[in-house]
């Protein structure tokens, strides 16, 4: 059972830190304004943000399929459920958005995501 508690909050972990890395060496690079200036934001910057997210979101569910101790799947289904509830709120959250399109398309590509994810390790074991 902690086992696969284990890998489905490591594929969480996976994608929070990758992306708030990734956020955080953007902001400090000036490529990105700071999150108190999240009205700053354009296009191409949430493009790029929804590319990467998009990335690690797949690397999410290849890390819960890898440490799922059986029925890998299984634990890809269940962190793709948290990450759609997650994409959910943030569309609620984000609707102050100049760009609406931004939180819909993170809600709409979590589940195929975390799929795509967990069906390239397993494909892999075959």
């Amino acid at each position: 059972m902690i086992k696969s508690i284990w890998a489905v909050v490591a594929g969480f972990l996976t994608v929070v830190v990758f992306s708030m890395g990734t956020d955080m060496v953007l902001e400090k690079t000036g490529i990105f304004p700071p999150p108190s200036e999240m009205g700053l934001f354009v296009t191409w910057m949430l493009a790029l943000a929804l590319l990467y997210r998009t990335v690690y979101t797949i690397l999410g569910g290849y890390v819960t399929a890898l440490l799922a101790p059986q029925n890998p799947m299984k634990h890809v289904w269940i962190l793709a459920i948290f990450g759609q509830i997650g994409g959910i709120v943030g569309v609620i959250v984000g609707w102050n958005l100049s760009a609406h399109w931004y939180p819909i398309a993170l809600a709409a590509l979590a589940i195929p995501s975390v799929w795509l994810g967990g069906w390239l390790r397993t494909r892999k074991q075959r």
